[in-house]
């Protein structure tokens, strides 16, 4: 492991309040894959904890919302929250190797992520998900999520479905690969020591 990495934790606490949610987010992007997600949307849940898991990310998710109107707030707020975390936890982005893929089957599902920490926040989404709802999540949410997220952590995240029929299997298959393309976007690179990966000496 870099010297960074222990002499710096990369961790965050970010904590965020409207009158639409209550959002507080820990994040430890050297982690072992530990979290507690509670965000009162299960489905959304599941996701975050793959998320963690899969991308070896240590991540706490308390939020409440106004879900007597629907998720969506809570969702996309989440998404802004962890976004913001990650931003905290890279800083100047010193010494990341910036870039990261992971292309992941589920069942018959098969999902490509592509992720640039290029400081300019974007999603580019080319997924097509048979049903608009999984039990009571609205399928539709899990993108605006990706948006919040790619915007509060300055990521440029490409995220494909190569082949799916089930909306479960590919929402997952796409938060998997997410996790993954990013956990080899954010690790260090010890070849790179304080400078940064980029030619215009700034990301």
């Amino acid at each position: 492991m870099s010297d960074l990495t222990r002499d710096k934790p990369r961790s965050a606490r970010v904590h965020r309040q409207t009158t639409e949610t209550n959002v507080a987010v820990t994040l430890n992007l050297d982690g072992s894959g530990a979290h507690h997600i509670a965000s009162g949307v299960p489905f959304f849940d599941h996701m975050l904890s793959a998320f963690s898991r899969h991308g070896l990310f240590d991540v706490t998710v308390e939020a409440t919302g106004d879900l007597e109107v629907d998720a969506h707030h809570t969702v996309e707020d989440v998404g802004i929250v962890l976004g913001a975390a990650f931003a905290q936890c890279l800083g100047s982005k010193h010494g990341i190797t910036r870039f990261g893929q992971a292309l992941i089957p589920m069942d018959e599902a098969l999902v490509l992520a592509a992720v640039d920490i290029s400081g300019r926040g974007q999603l580019h989404w080319l997924v097509e998900l048979p049903i608009e709802f999984i039990g009571t999540f609205d399928t539709t949410l899990f993108r605006e999520f990706l948006i919040a997220l790619a915007s509060g952590a300055g990521l440029t995240l490409h995220v494909r479905s190569l082949a799916g029929a089930n909306s479960h299997h590919i929402i997952e298959a796409a938060a998997k690969a997410t996790a993954r393309a990013l956990a080899q976007a954010v690790a260090l690179d010890s070849r790179l020591g304080q400078s940064i990966p980029s030619t215009k000496g700034q990301l």
